[in-house]
Parts: structure tokens; sequence; C-alpha cells
């Protein structure tokens, strides 16, 4: 399913990531390579939809 996120309702995605980082990967570019995701693109993706990946929580959050 993460392989294609854009074709993906973005809320699915937001928080099948965010679940996949807390158990599962140490940072979203560890993610990312798992899937062969473009990190770029991936990125300019998150910030079409108004949000980020914060370092600090491992997490994607929203820009509020």
């Amino acid at each position: 399913m993460l392989e294609n996120y854009r074709n993906s309702d973005f809320n699915i995605t937001f928080s099948i990531i965010n679940m996949k980082l807390r158990d599962e990967y140490s940072s979203l570019q560890d993610l990312l390579r798992a899937f062969d995701i473009d990190e770029e693109d991936f990125m300019a993706y998150l910030k079409e939809h108004g949000c980020r990946y914060d370092k600090a929580t491992n997490s994607l959050k929203t820009d509020d």
C-alpha cells in the first residue's frame, strides 16, 4: 500500500506511516528505503498536504 501512497487516501497513509514509525522504523528515511519510495517526492507530498516529518518524535505532524 505505501508504494502507491499518491493513489491512496492521505489520512490513511498518514496513520499507517506514523504507526510504522512508532513500531518498526527508527527514521522516516529507513521506512522510505524499505518501501523504495523517493524521499524528495515524499517530502513534497507531505508539504502538499500541510504536513512535515518531525525527527525529534519520529512522526509525521500537521502544520497547524
